[in-house]
């Protein structure tokens, strides 16, 4: 049997976090909206989940019909089993990881990012399997002490703690 490799750009406007991983039952998407509603209130986000079995459906939830429509289009489109792909709006995935790990039914996470990501895909022709994410670019070299500065401005500015 060949196998093909190949990749999917996920689409998205580049001021969306995304969250990507991989669950393993149909109860993952009430799961993980439960998740993400009671980890910020007011959170605008939407999910998309795909069974691999069954109906073998691309399931959706979400507070923001837009970001559902996205998520759901992105995931039908990587067409990979058992992955889930969460959009969120003016929001970051630190603040829901912890939650989303802790799903029962969430086996991993690829990639929690703003950046473009490319999902790289083994297809054996009757299914396919995410081999990994392409998160963003190649660095372009070591932070100075400047850099250093700067970056510990940012976290602050967001309002993280750092000492030095």
């Amino acid at each position: 049997m060949a196998i093909e490799l190949t990749s999917c750009k996920i689409e998205k406007p580049d001021d969306l976090n995304l969250i990507f991983g991989q669950s393993h039952f149909i109860k993952t998407v009430e799961d993980l909206h439960e998740a993400l509603a009671g980890s910020i209130g007011g959170l605008k986000f939407g999910l998309a989940f795909s069974e691999a079995s069954g109906d073998r459906l691309v399931r959706t939830s979400g507070t923001d019909d837009e970001l559902v429509a996205l998520a759901a289009k992105n995931v039908l489109n990587i067409a990979a089993g058992h992955c889930f792909l969460i959009f969120l709006r003016d929001a970051f995935p630190i603040n829901v990881l912890p939650a989303i790990k802790a799903v029962q039914e969430v086996c991993g996470v690829f990639c929690a990012t703003a950046n473009p990501v490319e999902v790289i895909l083994a297809d054996t022709g009757e299914g396919r399997a995410v081999l990994g994410v392409v998160d963003g670019f190649k660095p372009l070299g070591i932070e100075t002490d400047e850099d250093v500065q700067a970056r510990q401005a940012l976290l602050r500015r967001f309002g993280y703690k750092l000492g030095g």
